[in-house]
């Protein structure tokens, strides 16, 4: 009987690692702060049609709402009560654009607070996005309700009530993480309105959770929340499917918490990913392409089954949690595009990309004062819609990366290699690299400062293919570089290195 139970739990455990994607898509879209109405369009208009797997949402709970700095973009992860109704949108909205979504293939992953509420500067009113009332000085939300009981201030050991050693694990797990109030995970109280916020969400339609700022909550309290969780809704699931559960947990190495105490629970955000990526692309500290013919578990990541993967995130494009000046985001767009497409042709971690806004940034010593910039909004507040433009680019400070040719064609690249093995592998020795996906896809990259001119073997059936950066295949016909591959699998490749973007990427649904 033993065993049979284990076997249970351990088959629960792995369940939360399966994304639950439709149709053999593969990739997740952050669509940062976005309004549930544009990403209901999105989904019906872009997502679904171009094969995204999935889109991350911003945390749709109730907020405070800030003056000062004017309406930042942290604020929604300074909840007020579990009611849905944010920046983002109202219940109903959120529901249409869960339904909306679902309807077209593409699921819907909640970014999802239950380590804290509001800070403790946030006063007390009805400055919320709903607004319910609230304090935080007697440590009071009357719409939950919690009040001082449920947080844990009695358990903190230091003398601010904040976490001031990152060496010791119980004041990670215990104190205030920046002045947000942290709740009291341990009590039954707390992990039964936490679970019925997540199980509300789980009824409407999402397929899962990223659970923000995980580190800082004791592993044993998560496994009791994700276990009252409810099966994924059957209108769109198959029957007894568990929610996707991947973490935030910033593991760089050298602090007091692991990685490894939550892999059990669900996959973990892989923040090592992206700055070693950045690293390379830019050819700091003496890293080259070539050196990435062991990608993954041979740079010291996690097992690939357990990894989130991402070039970069909200947090980090701002030089937040785990960022770093390697970091690649849209500002750098030529070297963000060939990390991207790096990510999305290899077969290491459950791949994200990233979406954002512009702001106006302010680099003060490395650090941007500007970092906390709210998306594009009116003078009231409200979050500008995103603009779809005629050569299918975003307008009203929305980037849409995900919208790039480049970055679209590398996520139907990821479709149609999935479950291929990484093959093929050819480097110079520097920063010129090439790698097959079995039989269904090829990649080139040139990152060298001067040109690539050879003949590689790819793996791929003989025919004319359409590269998918420089162009896509539209018919019977290529808008970019045409590949001939031989019936040895051998093609040519010539890539200048003053290219637009050099790299070249076929596969064969791109061949005419």
């Amino acid at each position: 009987m033993k065993l049979i139970i284990l076997a249970a739990l351990l088959g629960l455990c792995l369940a939360q690692h399966n994304p639950n994607f439709k149709h053999g898509r593969t990739t997740i879209v952050h669509l940062f702060e976005w309004r549930w109405v544009d990403i209901a369009d999105e989904c019906e208009r872009f997502l679904g049609p171009k094969g995204f797997g999935g889109v991350q949402i911003s945390p749709p709970a109730e907020h405070i709402v800030l003056d000062n700095p004017w309406r930042p973009w942290y604020q929604r992860y300074q909840q007020t009560s579990y009611r849905l109704c944010s920046r983002s949108g109202t219940e109903e909205h959120l529901r249409d654009m869960i339904t909306r979504c679902n309807n077209v293939g593409v699921n819907i992953y909640v970014d999802t607070i239950i380590n804290h509420m509001a800070a403790t500067g946030g006063g007390e009113g009805s400055h919320s996005s709903c607004g319910s009332w609230f304090s935080t000085i007697t440590r009071d939300f009357p719409t939950v309700p919690y009040s001082a009981w449920d947080f844990n201030g009695h358990k903190c050991k230091t003398g601010s009530g904040e976490i001031e050693n990152y060496g010791d694990a119980y004041q990670v797990r215990d104190c205030n993480l920046v002045g947000l109030l942290d709740l009291a995970l341990e009590k039954e109280y707390v992990r039964g309105k936490v679970a019925e916020y997540m199980n509300k969400l789980t009824d409407m339609g999402v397929a899962g959770f990223r659970m923000d700022a995980c580190k800082h909550m004791w592993p044993g309290d998560l496994q009791n929340v994700f276990g009252r969780l409810h099966n994924l809704n059957t209108k769109w699931f198959p029957a007894n499917t568990r929610p996707f559960i991947y973490q935030e947990v910033i593991d760089l190495g050298g602090e007091a918490i692991s990685y490894k105490e939550y892999t059990h629970l669900g996959r973990v955000t892989e923040f090592k990913y992206g700055g070693k990526l950045g690293y390379v692309f830019r050819k700091w500290n003496g890293e080259k392409l070539s050196y990435t013919k062991n990608w993954g578990e041979g740079w010291g990541f996690m097992s690939s089954g357990e990894a989130v993967v991402f070039v970069d995130n909200h947090d980090n494009q701002r030089g937040d949690g785990a960022g770093g000046p390697s970091i690649l985001t849209f500002w750098d767009s030529r070297l963000y595009k060939m990390a991207t497409g790096f990510m999305l042709a290899h077969p290491y971690g459950q791949a994200r990309v990233m979406s954002s806004y512009t702001w106006t940034r302010n680099i003060v010593n490395g650090h941007d004062k500007n970092y906390w910039k709210g998306p594009p909004s009116f003078g009231d507040g409200t979050t500008k819609p995103v603009i779809v433009n005629q050569d299918q680019t975003c307008g009203n400070g929305w980037i849409c990366e995900h919208r790039w040719r480049q970055i679209t064609n590398m996520v139907q690249f990821r479709n149609v290699v999935n479950g291929q093995p990484f093959s093929n592998w050819w480097d110079n020795q520097s920063n010129q690299v090439a790698f097959g996906r079995g039989n269904r896809g090829f990649i080139v990259f040139n990152n060298d400062d001067w040109n690539l001119d050879l003949t590689l073997y790819t793996g791929l059936p003989a025919g004319t293919y359409c590269d998918v950066i420089s162009g896509q295949k539209e018919g019977t016909r290529c808008t970019g570089k045409q590949i001939h591959v031989g019936v040895d699998t051998r093609a040519h490749f010539k890539i200048s290195n003053t290219e637009e973007d050099p790299f070249i990427a076929i596969h064969v649904d791109s061949k005419l």
